[in-house]
């Protein structure tokens, strides 16, 4: 008999390790080593998931939160995806907006809250900005390197054969660097998710992060740990459709 290869052993553990948390969870609430009340069994919480969708307001929450994390992370992508091709192919460009960006870029996006509450009040505008913000400046930096770290041996043959400036940077600059921006795309997409939650519980009027909100202040522990879990689902599987979109795109890179 053939022993298990590492491969085989590694992909059993994929399969076993969400069996074998839910197991240790409610072995954990079971035996009360925390209070119950406070740490619900997955039983409790698979319930008050089902609730939550069926005779609650899940569906409307899921369907703000999700066009307020595709507003705001399709408008920083598109513009950090413009802006850092062009500070990328262009050093002037980059020597007077780099300095700018590399300033603001450690600021946290929660750190905006109580600005964007007085700009703009309880509007979705200013969920919008807050996301906004958690996208861009990683976008634009990929897209930055990206370009920059092109391949000098494509952008000297296109050169050579009559190439412009703006043709090198649109047709050899930025195909190359799309590899770096898509990494930059799948890490701003994580960054929406918790801006979002920053920007609901500053003030909403639906959506997930606001319930989760609602619940604690109504001790509804088990619909807590529900509306995180939606959060953690909605993440992961925009997370793995990326992924995939990125592999078909860019076949070509791997």
């Amino acid at each position: 008999m053939r022993t298990p290869t590492i491969e085989q052993w590694a992909n059993w553990a994929r399969w076993l390790s969400i069996p074998l948390f839910l197991a240790a969870w409610q072995l954990v609430a079971g035996l009360e080593i925390v209070n119950p009340m406070l740490f619900p069994p997955p039983t409790v919480v698979a319930k008050s998931f089902v609730d939550y969708f069926l005779h609650g307001d899940g569906l409307q929450d899921t369907s703000w939160s999700i066009a307020r994390v595709v507003i705001g992370y399709g408008a920083g992508a598109a513009a950090g995806i413009l802006v850092g091709v062009l500070t990328g192919g262009n050093a002037v460009l980059a020597g007077l907006l780099s300095p700018v960006f590399q300033l603001l870029r450690p600021i946290p996006p929660i750190a905006f809250v109580p600005i964007v509450i007085v700009w703009f009040g309880l509007t979705e505008l200013g969920k919008w900005f807050l996301v906004f913000w958690g996208v861009f400046f990683t976008v634009w930096l990929a897209a930055h390197m990206g370009v920059q770290r092109a391949s000098e041996t494509l952008v000297r043959a296109a050169s050579t054969l009559g190439a412009t400036r703006w043709q090198l940077l649109w047709t050899v600059q930025l195909p190359d660097a799309l590899p770096v921006i898509f990494v930059g795309l799948r890490a701003s997409l994580s960054i929406a998710f918790y801006t979002l939650v920053a920007a609901e519980l500053a003030g909403a009027y639906a959506g997930i992060a606001y319930r989760l909100e609602v619940t604690q202040q109504n001790m509804q522990i088990g619909h807590m740990m529900a509306g995180l879990l939606v959060l953690g689902f909605i993440s992961t599987i925009s997370d793995r459709l990326f992924q995939a979109l990125s592999q078909r795109l860019l076949h070509w890179a791997h």
